[in-house]
Order: structure tokens, then C-alpha cells, then sequence
């Protein structure tokens, strides 16, 4: 038996760790690169972005077709199946590179006209951001240089002041909450985007540990020996080039798990200090400028005003930024939902993550089976010529065994290696070890022969356990494998990240923009009244002045 490799059936590593990218606020993706199209293939390995023909890791034999049999094509190769577009109502958007036509290509993070379409989506927090800074930046101007200002006089001036007082109380409250929405959405966002993040890495560590039990266990096929009686040469080599394979794929997963998590994580947090600075900044100056206008404090409400001019641009334009994430992120989630639904159909997503059809997965499964049914054949070798033989004390093989017959080992799979029920005088590998302990015979002193009734010695018996143990390894290793590269592990992925983290954070995505907002409109309407009040010294008994005729009443 040979385990060919097949050049044309690879697994790229895109395959473990694409997840990290769809929350990791897609910076590794080039979104209005030039070079990118949406017909492209990419190898994603956590969240690095490069093409098809580097950093893939071919897996050989493990996907290797069974002779006489067609390779079966891919589903992002197959001209049959239906295109799905995925999330295509949710990104029916304008595209700002096509002037503003519609955008009807779905889901797809490699083509920039879909990243155009998103950046659409937070247009509105950036034109007030740029209205804002230009209309109030003239009237401050207008205010400065020309000597404009408002005033009220007359008999219903204390009415209105008092007025624009309770007004003013209302925007710094609408301030304040809108702060207290922004730190705790942040803090919200934050711990559900980390948990994603702990999720996806245990996923990819768990990818890792199957890799290397796989490696682990296939180096020790090698190493079988029972009284002498080896694996094929050609098992031997086949197995050296594929645990080479996985060795490689392991660590380079390994690796960029760990690098590229550190990165994501400092960026959480870089944005989560952001947002606590902007939350405290705003709160304090929202407070202290409502302080001062009404205590009149001229010098100093001016610097807050222009203070605050600027302030609430950036979170204007925060607000638009965020807009635009949760955009992405409840595109990403309805379209990992639909994906999930249709997995064989052509889609972005099964361009960046070609899934092997179940014919093709079907051959990874007959090769380790053929592995497993070479290590069941040196054992049952062993006991067929060896130990059952009662050979004649000149035989090489004669150490004096004697007694009933040692029952062989049961070839779990059939000539066809269909899975088979094992026969009456057969032992499975659950129970073998068990077994065959009735059959092992006491040496001699000499060590050279039985000197009681038994059909192994000590030693043959630990070869033979230690075989049982590899080709059941091997046996129970593989399903996991297998899903790997047939998109079961992703397509559970998936299912668990939109089950149980969409929600949660677009959630407190939305408390995030609820919170800028709230800032950016109470800021902004209470920077009118602070000039106001700028401009009518009031230091002293300003409460009891305004308020005094309704204690009055």
C-alpha cells in the first residue's frame, strides 16, 4: 500500500485560521487595493492576506484519490452548482467607486467595490463631522472677528434665561448619558470581542493539537516492530513526507495564532482606551462648560467652546467609523448565517475557503484506513506464522509456545474497506490488550524460552499492545482531520460565532453609536448655549437670580 500525494489537493492553512479574520475589524484586508477583484483566491492565515500560490501547505497523501477514480472538483470549481450571493438584500448599498450606483455583489471582503459599499454606511457621521467643523468653525469666526452676538432684553429676558438654562441642563444630561452608554458599550464590545477572539484561538489550538496527535501518532507507525516484522518500506517514506506536511502546517498555524492574536488584542485595546478617553474627556468638559457659562467665566468657556468644536468632530467622525464596523460585522454574520445553510454552493466564501467535496474527503479516510489495516496485518502475521505456528525447537522462531491458540487481531474495515463486524475468534482493539495478557507465557531463567504454557512473551506482547494503540490513535484521529478539510470544523465554527457572538455584538456596537451620538448632538447644542452665556457675566447669585421668582410663585 502507498500513500500517493495528490499536488493538486492541498489544505491551505487559510482553512484554520480565516476565522480570525472576519472580527478582527478586517485590518488585514486591503479593502480599496487596486490589485484586489472579487474572482480572486486568497490564503487568509489569521488575518495576513497573500496569494494563492504562497503559504499553503499541501497535505499529500492524506487527500490522495484511490486508483481508478476521477479526482472530484472542488465547489469553487465546479461550473454546475449555483452561485450563492451572500447577504445580498443587507449590501444592496451605493458603491462611491461606481458614482453611486447600487452595489449587488453580496458579501465579499476581496472586492473593494463591497468595502466601498460599507464605507457608505458610515457617510453620514463623516458629512456632519465635515458640516460641523465648517459651520460652526464661520460662526466662530463670524462670532471673534466681527463682534456678533445675541442678546436678550426686555421684559421676558428672565424667562428666557431661564429657559435657556433648563435647555442647557437638558443637553449636558443628554452629554453625560450618552458618555455612560459610550463606557459601558465599550466596555461590553470589548469583553464580547475578546471572547470571540479566546474562542477562535481555541479552535485554532485545538486545530493544532489534532495536527501534531496526527504527526505524533503516524511517527510512531513507524516505529512498529513485532518480533521483527516492520511496516513496508514505502509506508515508511510516504509517512516521512507527510508528518512533514503536518509538522509544517502545525507550526506555521501555531505561529501566526499567536502573533497575529497579540495584534488583535493590542488594537481592541488600543480602541477601548480611545473610547474611555473620549467618554471621559467629553463627560468632564460637558460639566465643567456648563459650570462656567452660567457662572460667566469668559476666558475660560472660550477655550472650551473651541475645545469642544474640535471634540465633537472626532466623535462625529467616530461615530461614522463604528457605523461602518457594525456594518461589516452584521454583514460578516449574515453572511457566515447563509454560508452556513448552503456550504457547497460557489459563494465568497467558498473561495476563500474551497471546501473538498465528500468523494474527495472520502479518499483522506481510505488512506488512513489502509494504514491502519498494514499495522493490523504485521500483527496478525505475527501471530499466524509465530505464535499459533508451534514451530520445532530448531525453528528460529521456537520459544517453546505451547497452549490454546492466541485469537488475532480484528481487521475493523472489510477487502472493500467498508467498516466490518469482527469475527468470532477475533479481538477488537478495545479489548485486545485484555486478551492477549491470557497468553503471555513466563520466560526462563535464560530468558530464552517459555517455561509454562503461553503463546507470547512479555516483551512481543508490549509490541503488539503498542501496535493495538497506534492503528486505534490512527483510527480515532482521522474523523477530526477529516473535517478540516471537508469544511465541517469551520462550518461548526461558524455556527457557534453566529449563534452565540453576532448578537452580543452588534448589540453593543449600537450602545457604542447610541453613545457618540448622544455626546456628539448634546456637545454640539450645548456649545451654542455656552456662548450665550459667555457673553452675560453672571458670577454671582446667577442661581437665585434666575429661579428666585418661581420659588416666588
Amino acid at each position: 500500500m502507498r500513500i500517493a500525494q495528490e499536488p493538486g489537493m492541498k489544505i491551505s492553512v487559510a482553512k484554520f485560521s480565516f476565522l480570525f479574520l472576519l472580527f478582527a475589524f478586517f485590518t488585514s484586508v486591503s479593502a480599496f487595493s487596486p490589485s484586489l477583484n472579487s474572482h480572486s483566491k486568497f490564503v487568509l492565515v489569521f488575518g495576513v492576506r497573500g496569494e494563492r500560490n504562497t503559504r499553503e501547505v499541501n497535505l499529500g497523501s492524506w487527500k490522495g484519490e484511490a486508483p481508478g477514480e476521477a479526482q472530484a472538483p472542488g465547489p469553487a470549481n465546479s461550473g454546475s452548482q449555483s452561485t450563492l450571493v451572500l447577504a445580498a438584500k443587507r449590501t444592496d448599498r451605493p458603491d462611491i467607486l461606481r458614482g453611486f450606483n447600487r452595489y449587488r455583489g453580496g458579501w465579499d471582503i476581496t472586492n473593494r467595490h463591497y468595502w466601498a459599499s460599507v464605507g457608505f454606511t458610515g457617510a453620514l457621521g463623516f458629512i456632519l463631522a465635515f458640516l460641523w467643523l465648517i459651520s460652526f468653525g464661520l460662526a466662530l469666526a463670524v462670532h471673534y472677528c466681527c463682534g456678533w452676538r445675541i442678546d436678550i432684553k426686555g421684559n421676558g429676558s428672565d424667562r428666557s434665561k431661564r429657559i435657556s438654562l433648563i435647555i442647557l441642563i437638558l443637553f449636558t444630561c443628554a452629554a453625560a448619558i450618552g458618555c455612560i452608554l459610550l463606557s459601558i458599550g465599550q466596555d461590553e464590545f470589548h469583553r464580547e470581542a475578546m471572547n470571540t477572539l479566546h474562542y477562535v484561538v481555541n479552535q485554532s489550538d485545538y486545530t493544532v493539537q489534532t495536527l501534531t496527535n496526527v504527526t505524533q501518532y503516524l511517527a510512531l507507525a513507524k516505529t512498529i516492530n513485532v518480533a521483527q516484522l516492520f511496516l513496508p518500506p514505502n509506508v515508511n517514506d510516504d509517512i516521512d513526507k507527510l508528518n512533514l506536511d503536518l509538522h509544517k502546517a502545525a507550526n506555521e498555524l501555531k505561529e501566526k495564532t499567536s502573533e497575529n492574536s497579540a495584534k488583535i488584542k493590542k488594537v481592541f485595546n488600543d480602541v477601548r482606551s480611545a473610547l474611555i478617553t473620549v467618554a471621559a474627556v467629553m463627560l468632564l468638559l460637558s460639566l465643567l462648560g456648563f459650570f462656567l457659562s452660567i457662572l460667566g467665566h469668559q476666558h475660560a468657556i472660550h477655550i472650551f467652546i473651541i475645545g469642544g468644536w474640535l471634540l465633537v468632530v472626532i466623535t462625529f467622525i467616530l461615530c461614522g467609523v463604528f457605523v461602518i464596523l457594525n456594518s461589516a460585522i452584521t454583514d460578516t454574520c449574515m453572511a457566515m448565517g447563509e454560508w452556513i445553510d448552503n456550504p457547497r454552493a460557489e459563494s465568497a466564501l467558498s473561495n476563500i475557503l474551497p471546501c473538498v467535496d465528500e468523494r474527495t474527503t472520502n479518499q483522506t479516510l481510505i488512506k488512513s484506513k489502509e494504514v491502519v489495516t498494514n499495522i493490523v496485518n504485521v500483527v496478525n502475521q505475527f501471530i499466524y506464522t509465530i505464535a499459533n505456528a508451534n514451530p520445532s525447537p530448531n525453528d528460529v522462531n521456537y520459544y517453546n509456545q505451547s497452549g490454546p491458540l492466541m485469537p488475532p487481531l480484528c481487521y475493523p474495515y472489510d477487502s472493500s474497506l467498508h467498516d466490518r463486524q469482527c469475527g468470532s475468534i477475533e479481538v477488537s482493539m478495545e479489548n485486545a490488550s485484555v486478551v492477549w495478557r491470557n497468553y503471555i507465557c513466563t520466560k526462563s531463567e535464560l530468558g530464552l524460552l517459555c517455561n509454562e504454557e503461553g503463546r507470547v512473551t512479555q516483551d512481543t506482547y508490549t509490541q503488539l499492545v503498542a501496535a493495538v494503540n497506534e492503528s486505534y490513535a490512527l483510527e480515532h484521529y482521522t474523523p477530526p482531520l477529516l473535517s478540516l478539510q471537508d469544511c465541517n470544523f469551520v462550518l461548526e465554527t461558524f455556527r457557534e460565532i453566529k449563534t452565540r457572538y453576532c448578537h452580543p455584538l452588534e448589540h453593543d456596537l449600537q450602545m457604542v453609536n447610541a453613545g457618540l451620538g448622544l455626546i456628539s448632538v448634546g456637545v454640539m447644542l450645548c456649545l451654542i448655549l455656552w456662548i450665550f452665556y459667555a457673553n452675560h457675566p453672571q458670577r454671582e447669585g446667577v442661581f437665585a437670580t434666575l429661579f428666585f421668582p418661581i420659588r416666588k410663585k
